[in-house]
């Protein structure tokens, strides 16, 4: 079908996502439960630990970091380069994406913020990173809240006052569950844009051609 050809890499992600989601709900249940277990504690359903901020933060802090290396990639690499790599723009050439989309205003196929101009097309000019940070802030704050559900959830196991989400903000647990992810995120970009300046993945739109000379940057 030609729906299915038009949109397999997003269907296949979306599958791929629901599918870890699901292991990672399940794998968390029997790991929540068997906690609850050594403490003498009864142990919960599905469904309670779906809402549980055992779940839910560690769901969130993988969000966050994704949606700041997604969001931190794409302005990056508005103003920075890297030659000889397809994940950037040539430091010595144009670039489509530098273009003025004033210029573009008649086009028919132009999206229609383009076409409208004024603050619609300079919000849609910068829309892409805008969304994908407003996504990190929203998945940041939910994890702090769910992470600080889970720790007031052990401390209460503990006979210890539960914390509250300002306190949890401060905290070098909160900072470590972020900072863990982070770091990875930007690693794994790192050498992304490295690799891609020696070797190639034929068919791939984030390789170079295969023949392509080591010094081309860009696709």
């Amino acid at each position: 079908m030609k729906f299915l050809k038009d949109n397999g890499l997003t269907i296949m992600l979306i599958g791929l996502s629901v599918a870890t989601i699901v292991g990672m709900l399940l794998t968390g249940w029997f790991v929540s439960n068997n906690e609850l277990a050594e403490h003498g504690s009864a142990e919960i359903g599905l469904r309670s630990y779906a809402f549980s901020g055992h779940f839910l933060s560690s769901l969130f802090e993988n969000w966050e970091s994704e949606f700041l290396q997604m969001s931190a990639y794409v302005m990056l690499t508005a103003f920075l380069f890297q030659r000889g790599s397809a994940e950037s723009k040539d430091p010595d050439g144009p670039s489509k994406v530098d273009e003025d989309p004033a210029a573009k205003a008649g086009g028919q196929d132009a999206p229609w913020p383009v076409r409208v101009g004024g603050w619609a097309r300079s919000a849609y000019s910068y829309s892409l990173g805008v969304a994908l940070a407003s996504l990190f802030v929203l998945t940041f704050l939910l994890h702090l809240r769910y992470s600080a559900e889970a720790v007031s959830a052990e401390a209460l196991m503990h006979g210890q006052p539960a914390v509250s989400m300002m306190d949890h903000l401060g905290s070098a647990q909160f900072w470590f569950e972020s900072l863990q992810n982070w770091q990875s995120e930007f690693l794994s970009t790192a050498v992304l844009v490295v690799l891609s300046i020696f070797l190639r993945f034929r068919g791939s739109p984030e390789s170079k051609p295969v023949a392509a000379p080591h010094s081309q940057t860009g696709d």
